[in-house]
């Protein structure tokens, strides 16, 4: 891999997987709200809500390094909350993001890589987009779309030589969790999100690990790369059996909100 782009690069999940795609010797732009302070990377502000924007990027780095051969659409927002709390201005700012930020990647860049014929698509998408996952719903709306646009692409794209994966991580440690509705009417959900986090899935997940699974994902082509173990687990839970897995979320929500 020779060059790729990183949206919402500048921490958590983006932060660590240009580190590692770095360290395997590519050239990374990372692109963010705010310029990351790495070095080691190209820093660029961009903001993934506006397609112009991210078209141009694509094209400059096109222009300079004379190829793409990957673009990570990882830049998102945290939403929490019961639905009955939320305004419509949490579900437009979810949709804004992490829905329409993907597809303006995926716009600018997949016309790129069909014609030089070849290139990689990774959209960040979450456990929540392949589980039942309350109290979240725009997020959880928005991933579940996120994870059904990146696979049907795959079988599209494969005829141009382009691959596609989704990244559906179970909770990580990023400074996500801490941020939770940004610039939204707070919640409970929002406000205890790290502590909500940790008490479904018992411990936080080091994103630096992700990093890797995420990368050693992409180098398999891996359609769908879900981790951890107990992401896995939760993801094949659904599979055999959604009605379980209803209850069982249902049951989290009673636990979670028992004293709100």
């Amino acid at each position: 891999m020779r060059t790729a782009i990183i949206t919402g690069g500048a921490s958590g999940i983006g932060r660590a997987v240009a580190g590692e795609l770095v360290r395997r010797g590519a050239r990374v732009t990372v692109a963010d709200l705010e310029r990351g302070d790495d070095p080691e990377v190209v820093s660029v502000k961009l903001d993934v809500t506006d397609p112009e924007a991210v078209a141009a990027l694509v094209g400059q780095v096109k222009r300079e390094y004379g190829r793409l051969d990957l673009i990570m659409n990882n830049a998102g927002i945290a939403i929490g909350g019961a639905t009955d709390e939320l305004t419509l201005d949490h579900w437009n700012r979810a949709i804004d993001v992490n829905l329409r930020g993907v597809v303006h990647g995926v716009h600018a860049a997949y016309p790129v890589m069909v014609e030089q014929g070849f290139g990689h698509i990774v959209n960040t998408a979450s456990l929540a987009g392949l589980v039942p996952a309350p109290l979240m719903l725009p997020y959880t709306t928005t991933k579940h779309a996120v994870v059904g646009l990146s696979t049907a692409l795959r079988a599209e794209a494969a005829r141009h030589g382009v691959r596609v994966s989704v990244v559906c991580p179970g909770f990580t440690d990023t400074p996500l969790l801490d941020h939770a509705n940004p610039d939204l009417p707070e919640t409970e959900a929002s406000k205890h999100a790290r502590s909500a986090a940790i008490r479904v899935q018992g411990r936080l997940y080091p994103v630096e690990d992700l990093a890797r699974d995420i990368v050693r994902g992409i180098a398999r082509n891996q359609a769908l790369i879900v981790a951890p173990a107990s992401a896995r687990a939760a993801w094949r839970g659904v599979r055999l059996s959604p009605s379980s897995a209803i209850r069982v979320a249902a049951r989290a929500v009673r636990g979670l909100t028992r004293n709100v």
